[in-house]
């Protein structure tokens, strides 16, 4: 009995410092640039915080994550500082993410491991409490002389772990680009003069049909127009015709498989299909040297634009992931897929809308 007591505080240690180790890694998981930007975006813009400060705030909270995880492994003011602003933490990330979950529903990764272990808010809150639970066991469990003294020790760990963060992942300048999309249609200016020629083009929704014999005098032909009016995309920043016509634009990571995968599927459609829409890209400007094994990867080569990574995810949606697709029609956005689940790409659904006339597409 007296091993098993002496056993169950250091496994407490060993198991919640490697919960805070793993939880700080994985969000620098797949480059640590690439992850932490990710997670400002994805987690600190929708709170509120500012482009400046984003980027301070996420370095300097995984490096106090890492350094809770070593400095629970160690000695020195365990009990009196290092337990309660472990559990402090702790109670923060559950209060968010239950707010989080209140609002927003139990969906999507809360990053909380990065991209390497998805985790949904409510999982996370669970593994939080649970973690919680054996701090709270653990500081009754430890006699408070157990301590040693030397405070340098933790703000040695914790600025070491703060700046090691800030520089596996600098800080990178954003490009300030207007991306907001916009579903405002063009306004199209009508002449008041007399049409000389004797054919009127118009929209399904301008069509009339006449109603008496006089009526049709002075029209001889009308000419239904099935496509939509023009409007603003938001994508005319990188590709200056991308409101013109049947496009597609893709938002792809030069380095992300199922981005390859999702532009080799474009390349065989566009080879089976002589009219398919001209395919663009946006590419985020991490792992960018990839971007010509990308091409040869996908078998051909299409217009780009590399933006750096803040501004891609404010282009994608905060809320979405790679890889992005979205099929433009007179730049109205006609259908949008993303990433690799319920909302993933599927090349029979683009094949399936952008045939149909667009009166059938509005039903």
């Amino acid at each position: 009995m007296d091993n098993l007591k002496k056993y169950i505080p250091i496994t407490i240690r060993i198991v919640v410092a490697f919960l805070f180790i793993i939880s700080a890694v994985a969000k620098m998981y797949p480059s640590p640039y690439f992850a932490i930007s990710t997670f400002e975006v994805k987690q600190l813009y929708t709170m509120g915080f500012s482009e400046g400060f984003a980027p301070l705030f996420s370095r300097t909270l995984i490096g106090i994550e890492l350094a809770l995880g070593l400095l629970l492994l160690q000695p020195h003011w365990l009990k009196r500082f290092v337990i309660p602003a472990t559990i402090a933490l702790l109670l923060v990330f559950i209060t968010h993410l239950t707010i989080e979950t209140l609002s927003s529903g139990n969906a999507g990764n809360c990053g909380c491991f990065g991209e390497l272990l998805p985790m949904t808010p409510v999982e996370a809150i669970i593994k939080n409490i649970v973690a919680v639970g054996l701090l709270v066991w653990l500081y009754k469990l430890l006699p408070a002389v157990s301590d040693r003294n030397n405070f340098w020790v933790l703000t040695t760990v914790t600025l070491a772990c703060i700046l090691g963060i800030f520089m596996v992942a600098p800080i990178k300048p954003v490009q300030n680009i207007a991306i907001e999309p916009s579903t405002e249609a063009i306004e199209v200016t009508e002449s008041t003069e007399e049409t000389p020629t004797d054919t009127i083009s118009l929209t399904p929704d301008e069509a009339v049909v006449p109603a008496t014999k006089e009526a049709e005098k002075g029209i001889k032909e009308v000419t239904v127009i099935d496509e939509p009016k023009p409007a603003k995309s938001g994508y005319a920043p990188y590709f200056s015709n991308v409101d013109k016509g049947k496009k597609i634009v893709a938002l792809f990571a030069p380095g992300c498989e199922h981005c390859m995968d999702t532009a080799k599927q474009l390349t065989e459609m566009k080879a089976k299909n002589k009219d398919f829409p001209e395919v663009q890209i946006i590419f985020m400007d991490e792992e960018a040297e990839k971007i010509p094994d990308f091409f040869k990867f996908a078998g051909a080569q299409y217009p780009y634009k590399v933006i750096d990574i803040i501004s891609f995810w404010k282009v994608l949606g905060n809320s979405k992931d790679t890889p992005g697709i979205v099929y433009l029609w007179n730049g109205n956005k006609i259908k949008e897929w993303d990433g690799i689940n319920e909302k993933k790409f599927v090349a029979s659904e683009l094949m399936k809308v952008y045939k149909k006339p667009y009166s059938e597409i509005k039903k």
